[in-house]
This record gives structure tokens, C-alpha cells and sequence, in this order.
């Protein structure tokens, strides 16, 4: 599994990377993808949405189990990857 040295993780398994002074992103572990197995339904947040510190923001659904996503931390979504929501298996 590959853990980036510049990204910073939390217990639910989310990790953020700085990418500006503005601007942060955020994921899910190659941990959490593996004992998710196969991703079949993702739901993320609408842009312009406030998030605050460890709030509920999305789910994420496999053959396995669904799983709530947690903000690492609190700030407005400027974007969403929409490849991933038209393709969860990504």
C-alpha cells in the first residue's frame, strides 16, 4: 500500500494533501479501498456545501459494505471529482 509522506490521515481512514493556501485534498486509504472491494455507488457533497470537521459529507458503497465519508476537516467543497461518481470503480 503506498501512505504519502505529505498527506495527513485520520482514524476513518480519509486522508488530505495540501494543495495551496487555499485549497486541500481529500480521499479515502488504499486501506480503506481494499477492504471495500469492488466500489459500485459513490455520493460526494455539492460544491459550494459547508462542511465542518469530521461531518458526514458522502458515501461510498462496494459489493461488501457502504460507508459514510468524514470531512478531515472543516471548509467549503470547490470541486468534486465527477469521473469518479460517473465510474465509482476507479
Amino acid at each position: 500500500m503506498i501512505y504519502p509522506s505529505n498527506y495527513r490521515y485520520t482514524k476513518d481512514h480519509e486522508w488530505c494533501e495540501l494543495v495551496s493556501d487555499t485549497r486541500v485534498k481529500v480521499g479515502i486509504t488504499d486501506h480503506a479501498q481494499s477492504s471495500l472491494g469492488d466500489i459500485v455507488y459513490l455520493d460526494l457533497p455539492k460544491v459550494g456545501r459547508e462542511l465542518k470537521s469530521h461531518e458526514t459529507f458522502g458515501v461510498v458503497e462496494s459489493i461488501k459494505a457502504v460507508s459514510d465519508l468524514y470531512s478531515p476537516l472543516a471548509g467549503k467543497v470547490a470541486e468534486t471529482n465527477a469521473d469518479l461518481v460517473a465510474e465509482p470503480s476507479k
